[in-house]
């Protein structure tokens, strides 16, 4: 049994409601569908997997050819025209319809019909992995805008405290080292946003690498559904359904057909062969002879072409040995991908279950630090806490702020990581809108049976859109930031000058 995580519902701090036109997670994850190249390129490839299947096919289906010349004695040192004629015309034409190759054939096929399967799936994997990569960015883009905000409004009030602790220290109230700390604070503050907006400008640039436009409004994404409830059960569902893993054993499946295949090549081969020959010498032949003999013929043949190697150099048994290692480096990376497989599971699950814990400890955080501030404002206000005081505790609410959107950021990302894991973040499993999604299985039904020589693809035209004409992205934040930090830092009564701190 599964239950979903409402991620969605916990409001981002300082991160107001957005409008109905602010770009969705759903949008992205189309565009990114519909435009990413890598995306694309591999659809590609599974294209030309398809061909492998009508390949092998190929060498198990007749073969029809014609051959023809036409001599010119230019130096005939014979005058004899019986034995040699001036010019000759030849034309010959052959079926050979292959009968038994030993299985060669045959195993061909099957393995290239697996190789296909696999293809297919490592075609999920990329798509999956695709999607993980426009979440991550996603999430990033609102993370990082929220922490700009945040960085933004704290360089804000420590400018108000900093005018106001130097007016105080001009009448007495402060002192130059409360002056000092004020404008300390400040530079830090300064330099933490200059990060925070380089940051911003980098995650926005992302999104553009993965989506394919520019990031606008975004909405908070919707919750992730199905995430199961201990590692042992995403584990479980990992290994039914990963598309990487049933890539990996679906090529190490195909080795057994190669191995068959390679076998075959020390076995007797047999095709029924037709043949017709063709042949005129232009009037050149036995001229001079009375009555002249006749110029041209044609003769045609059937039977059957039998071949048995008998020693081949060992070039066979190398092929086979060879298919062997083969199968054996499949086998092991099968394994392999598995062991990949359990570890991103179990990770993503710690990672997202982590991300939820700090979410709620982060919270709790947020709102005991918002108290504090407020109460270590008032004391200030009574002469019982310091200008330093404050700027701690405000540095401290900011620190819990950062922590709490950075780790919903997390725990989505690391979410939807799990479901990937699992098999289960794919476009048929997001119901992603914006026209039919892409079936590997149309291409594939199309030339598995095709015969013609002359039928090919017209040229491809690109779907991947290029991002050049982008604009650079700049470090600018669209959401509003929480009203609580709009407070004045030093809330302090102005004293009169001649009273001391």
């Amino acid at each position: 049994m599964r239950v979903s995580v409402l991620l969605a519902g916990v409001a981002m701090v300082a991160i107001a409601a957005v409008p109905a036109t602010a770009d969705t997670l759903r949008e992205a994850l189309v565009k990114a569908y519909n435009t990413n190249p890598g995306l694309a390129a591999e659809r590609a490839n599974v294209r030309a997997s398809d061909e492998n299947v009508p390949i092998a096919k190929a060498q198990g289906r007749p073969n029809v050819g014609v051959t023809g010349n036409y001599t010119e004695n230019a130096l005939n040192s014979s005058q004899n025209s019986l034995l040699s004629p001036d010019r000759q015309l030849q034309a010959s034409a052959q079926l050979a319809v292959p009968v038994y190759s030993g299985g060669r054939v045959r195993n061909s096929i099957k393995g290239a019909e697996t190789r296909v399967e696999a293809s297919r799936m490592q075609l999920r994997g990329t798509e999956s992995d695709t999607f993980v990569g426009v979440v991550g960015a996603y999430m990033d883009v609102i993370r990082d805008e929220a922490i700009v905000g945040l960085n933004k409004e704290n360089v804000k009030v420590l400018e108000v405290n900093l005018q106001a602790a130097k007016d105080r220290f001009q009448v007495g109230d402060l002192t130059r080292t409360d002056v000092a700390q004020s404008d300390a604070r400040l530079s830090v503050a300064r330099g933490q946003l200059e990060q925070a907006q380089a940051q911003l400008i980098s995650s926005k640039e992302s999104y553009i690498r993965v989506v394919g436009s520019p990031p606008g409004q975004l909405e908070d994404p919707p919750a992730l559904p199905n995430l199961p409830n201990a590692p042992d059960d995403a584990v479980d569902v990992a290994l039914k359904n990963n598309p990487v893993l049933l890539a990996a054993q679906r090529n190490s499946d195909a080795t057994r057909f190669d191995i068959d295949a390679a076998k075959g090549a020390r076995l007797p081969t047999l095709s029924g062969v037709v043949g017709g020959n063709y042949f005129n010498y232009l009037g050149s032949y036995g001229s001079g002879t009375s009555p002249k003999p006749g110029q041209s013929g044609s003769a045609g043949t059937v039977g059957l072409q039998f071949s048995v190697p008998l020693y081949q150099g060992g070039g066979p048994s190398a092929q086979v040995r060879q298919a062997q290692a083969r199968r054996a480096q499949a086998l092991e990376q099968a394994t392999d991908t598995e062991r990949g497989v359990i570890a991103q599971a179990r990770s993503a699950y710690a990672i997202w279950k982590s991300s939820l814990e700090v979410i709620a400890s982060s919270q709790r955080a947020v709102e005991a630090n918002k108290l504090s501030l407020e109460g270590v404002r008032a004391e200030n206000s009574v002469g019982n806490r310091t200008i330093l005081d404050i700027l701690n505790a405000e540095q401290e609410l900011l620190n819990s702020q950062v922590t709490l959107v950075t780790a919903q950021r997390d725990a989505y990302v690391a979410g939807f990581a799990l479901l990937a894991a699992m098999g289960q973040a794919e476009a048929r499993d997001l119901g992603l809108e914006g026209g039919a999604l892409y079936d590997p299985l149309t291409n594939y039904k199309r030339v598995k049976g095709k015969w013609s020589d002359w039928d090919i693809d017209p040229a491809y035209k690109p779907t991947g859109t290029s991002t050049r004409d982008t604009p650079p992205q700049d470090s600018s934040q669209k959401r509003p930031l929480d009203p609580q930090l709009n407070a004045p830092v030093d809330t302090a009564p102005d004293r009169p000058a001649n009273e001391t701190k």
